[in-house]
């Protein structure tokens, strides 16, 4: 698809107040889409979609809110005409030893990660279904693997697999759905992590990332300029021999 044929397109990207959702909305704005900035942290979307310019709106929602995101739908609907592309990258890892202590992460992490992106794909589903779409889930290598203290997150990540597999098969040819499996990535996501030990090795981890933000964001660019006759089914993006 050439940039001529993606000026128009509209790309709602959830989670896009720094990181993937960040990179991933400069990139797409770069390529011709106009692109919906959908995230809680209210600040940081309007800096960028103030950055970003023309074709750029920032909406507050929270994906756990699906009240926020009928809104959300709704003004997409009303200032772009619709969404071509939804990007369900809004995730948190709250990684720890399995104990009750951290059982409010658990619910965190199957509630966003998991529901979040559930509930946005079924509120932005006619839109994108509308002309034939794109819809790209942004999992995990450890949607594959799993390893001490990431069992919960491994899970909501096994289940976005699972779920994006499904709808693959089911949505096609209406809608065409890409699963992209980051392994450690340069962005803030270990800053969140409530369990300090866990956080200050996760963070070491994180500080010699090869993969930065950028990297994962052209490869959602190129996946969505192929054609669309080129289903493209998973992507998976680590280091030769990276662990979790």
């Amino acid at each position: 698809m050439s940039q001529d044929q993606q000026l128009g397109r509209v790309a709602v990207i959830t989670g896009a107040s720094s990181g993937i959702g960040a990179a991933t909305a400069r990139s797409l704005h770069a390529a011709g889409y106009r692109v919906a900035l959908l995230a809680r942290r209210t600040d940081r979307i309007m800096a960028l979609a103030n950055e970003l310019g023309d074709g750029a709106i920032a909406i507050s929602a929270d994906v756990t809110d699906r009240d926020a995101l009928l809104e959300a739908a709704d003004r997409v609907k009303q200032e772009f005409g619709g969404a071509d592309v939804l990007v369900n990258n809004a995730g948190v890892m709250l990684l720890g030893p399995f104990s009750s202590e951290q059982r409010d992460d658990y619910r965190k992490m199957i509630e966003v990660n998991l529901l979040g992106a559930i509930t946005a794909t079924e509120v932005f589903l006619d839109q994108i279904k509308d002309g034939g779409g794109d819809l790209i889930n942004i999992s995990s290598v450890a949607g594959r693997v799993s390893g001490p203290g990431v069992g919960v997150y491994s899970a909501s990540k096994f289940a976005v697999n699972g779920w994006s597999e499904s709808l693959r098969r089911e949505l096609l040819p209406d809608v065409r759905v890409t699963l992209i499996e980051p392994g450690v990535v340069a962005t803030e996501l270990p800053t969140h992590i409530t369990h300090e030990a866990t956080r200050q090795g996760v963070q070491q981890a994180y500080d010699a990332a090869e993969v930065t933000a950028e990297d994962v964001a052209e490869i959602v660019t190129f996946t969505l300029q192929r054609p669309r006759h080129l289903v493209i089914n998973e992507i998976l993006l680590r280091p030769a021999g990276q662990e979790l």
